[in-house]
């Protein structure tokens, strides 16, 4: 327990981990954590619930922490009436996912912080997110006495919503063998790119999210159909996110999304998450098109993850806050001043090339760095060449860094996510795979250690979360797709199977105990954890993929690995399941839609065996083969899609589709010419 010495108010939560728990831990509103202590509290004394949800890195939660959860009159009211419970939704997205569907079906619209009055027993009675000081006494008082003067409308409200949440988590499994083919491809890119900015990339719409995964799909959609507008849209996208201010242009590393459609001023909280995502996303486009900004992306993202998310344990941490000094992106903003006083002769350059001004490009006199030309048209612009401005742009980010890095820094939520860190975990595979770099690799390996023995038991049970040396929350369903996908990502750069295989067990695992039996779909908890009022199902992508798209894809590959037909029969059935929803559900079922191209063109499992493997599987590597899954090693090893295929004294490449194989041949180029659609 922490010294409460100097706190006027310590409550519950001073116990946890949580960063965002001990955030209010000394909050004048006596919170308790979710658990059967609160409950029972509420039952027993026939209180109503409050259930408050957020994230350390929130930056309206902190406000109305501010506003309403440190002043004394909103705690002594919400004390008398209430139990309070603060949730943090990285660590239970379980319960954050129940109340978030209540208060979407109360208001039509959801976000953080999320509040939810409920009944003593959890059913949702009324809710919505941001409350000031005022609102949020009227609608305590409100729900209260209408809770005490209605009994009988109450208890009608609390099961219709109650049966609201449930009925938006039904799938009705699809009976149909669905014919899966090129126009339903086209058809859904058809629909998605009404909703493209094509001129600024990103979707016609403020704010603007990276959503990674939809530009995962478009990639892979314009190598399979070379549909100009699908690769145009990726590369818009990129080019401008990378240019804007969502990217840190000191640091590396982007911000969580731009309030405005030019990707210039970011709500500047950072999560791992979205870096670890991007560093794969720009790593793809670079194996398409090679261009070198790409790589320096790719490059300073992952030096930003290492210098302020790496744990000393080899696990990554979840975000840093928006705000530093209580104020948002204090952190990141410049005034020209300050940065002509910083970079002497160069300051007038890299203003002009960081589109700083003497008012600022922001507000209070303020800028964002962000750039609006290639370098080589601005040193064109400067008559200097490209070498020399790369020197001088190095030169200012190392200056700018280092005065940057005295202040005072945004806050960090430490605490470890599984499911992040496969993501994490993943992205530093990809780099390597396209790039190269043995530090991207040995990385990789520390955090899938880290993973394998401080998140997983002997029985192949995953945890959620790692803080102060200890794992505390059973894990969610995403906790086992990523990490599941992450290892059969290691596997390819590697060739060690003993990832594979473990891949394969958090399989049996996650499909022992999250399946259902009568959809084929897999529920986000498991049948080990406490009931909630509803088992909710992931099923559409997001900022983060679906767990259930993730885990159809896991099955659809390891089948391919193993020539195991009912994990590719599982994926399948999965598919079928959203089927219908695929046309219209633009970025919202991409990864749905990446699985469908695995149908549609058929994939390639390509087997190198033999001594020079490694360079053979580099040379693989340095192109964009998003349908095909490398095997191989200097010996056979165990996989049956390995089996009888080494031959003794030569590497040799098969090139195999539906567990038919081609005639070997000992040069990659000769086997890259086998793949063809």
């Amino acid at each position: 327990m922490e010294n409460n010495i100097n706190h006027k108010y310590t409550n519950n939560l001073v116990n946890e981990t949580s960063p965002y728990l001990l955030q209010h831990a000394h909050n004048p509103v006596n919170w308790y954590a979710w658990g059967e202590e609160a409950l029972n509290k509420a039952r027993s004394e026939n209180k109503l619930l409050i259930i408050s949800i957020g994230y350390a890195a929130c930056h309206w939660c902190h406000v109305m922490e501010h506003e309403c959860f440190e002043d004394e009159e909103v705690a002594e009211f919400m004390n008398a009436n209430f139990i309070s419970i603060k949730v943090d939704r990285e660590e239970r997205p379980d319960i954050d996912s129940v109340y978030m569907s209540a208060v979407q079906l109360i208001n039509g619209n959801g976000g953080w912080p999320l509040n939810c009055l409920a009944l003593p027993d959890g059913r949702p009675i009324y809710g919505g997110t941001y409350f000031p000081k005022a609102q949020w006494l009227d609608m305590l008082s409100q729900v209260a006495n209408f809770v005490k003067q209605n009994p009988d409308k109450t208890e009608e409200q609390a099961k219709a919503l109650t049966d609201g949440v449930k009925a938006s988590e039904l799938l009705y499994s699809s009976q149909e063998i669905s014919e899966f083919n090129i126009s339903n491809l086209d058809a859904i890119f058809n629909n998605w790119k009404t909703g493209i900015d094509f001129e600024l990339g990103g979707h016609k719409r403020a704010p603007k999210f990276p959503l990674p995964v939809g530009y995962q799909f478009l990639l892979n959609y314009f190598y399979l159909t070379r549909t100009a507008d699908a690769f145009f849209a990726v590369k818009i996208t990129l080019d401008k996110m990378a240019d804007g201010g969502i990217y840190d242009q000191i640091g590396g590393g982007f911000a969580r999304y731009s309030t405005d459609i030019q990707w210039k001023v970011p709500h500047f909280e950072k999560m791992l998450y979205d870096n670890a995502q991007l560093v794969s996303l720009y790593s793809s486009a670079y194996q398409l098109c090679k261009d070198p900004v790409y790589k320096t992306i790719v490059n300073e993202t992952l030096e930003f993850c290492k210098r302020e998310l790496s744990s000393p344990e080899n696990g990554f941490y979840s975000s840093l806050d928006a705000d530093s000094e209580g104020v948002e992106g204090k952190f990141y903003i410049w005034t020209k001043s300050e940065l002509k006083e910083i970079l002497g002769e160069n300051a007038d350059l890299m203003c002009d090339y960081y589109n700083v001004t003497d008012q600022g490009n922001w507000e209070h006199g303020q800028n964002i760095l962000l750039k609006s030309t290639t370098d080589k048209a601005f040193a064109d612009k400067h008559g200097i060449s490209e070498t020399e401005l790369a020197n001088i742009i190095q030169q200012t980010k190392t200056k700018l860094l280092q005065v940057r890095e005295k202040r005072i820094h945004p806050g960090l939520d430490d605490k470890i996510l599984t499911s992040w860190n496969a993501l994490m975990l993943k992205g530093y595979v990809d780099a390597y795979r396209v790039f190269g770099d043995p530090d991207y690799l040995s990385t990789a390996l520390q955090t899938a250690e880290f993973i394998s023995t401080k998140l997983k038991t002997d029985e192949n049970r995953l945890y959620r979360n790692y803080k102060n040396g200890k794992a505390t929350i059973n894990a969610f369903l995403d906790d086992y797709a990523f990490t599941i996908e992450a290892l059969i990502a290691l596997y390819q750069a590697t060739f060690d199977e003993k990832w594979l295989y473990l891949a394969q067990s958090l399989t049996e695992y996650t499909i022992s105990h999250f399946a259902d039996s009568n959809s084929g779909m897999f529920f986000y908890t498991s049948d080990m954890d406490p009931e909630l009022i509803a088992r909710t199902m992931e099923l559409s992508d997001n900022v983060i993929p679906a767990a259930n798209s993730t885990m159809a894809k896991n099955l659809y590959v390891l089948g391919q690995y193993f020539y195991n037909d009912d994990y590719i029969s599982r994926s399948r059935r999965m598919l079928e399941n959203v089927h219908n929803r695929l046309e219209s559900g633009g970025s919202f079922f991409a990864n749905w839609d990446i699985l469908l191209a695995w149908f549609t063109y058929g994939t390639y499992l390509v087997a190198i065996d033999g001594e020079d493997c490694e360079n053979l599987r580099k040379e693989f590597d340095q192109n964009y083969l998003p349908n095909v899954f490398l095997a191989g090693g200097k010996d056979e090893g165990t996989l049956p899609s390995l089996k009888d295929k080494l031959i003794q004294g030569q590497t040799t490449i098969y090139i195999c589709k539906d567990k038919l194989c081609k005639m070997p041949v000992t040069e990659a180029s000769k086997a890259l010419e086998q793949i063809t659609y």
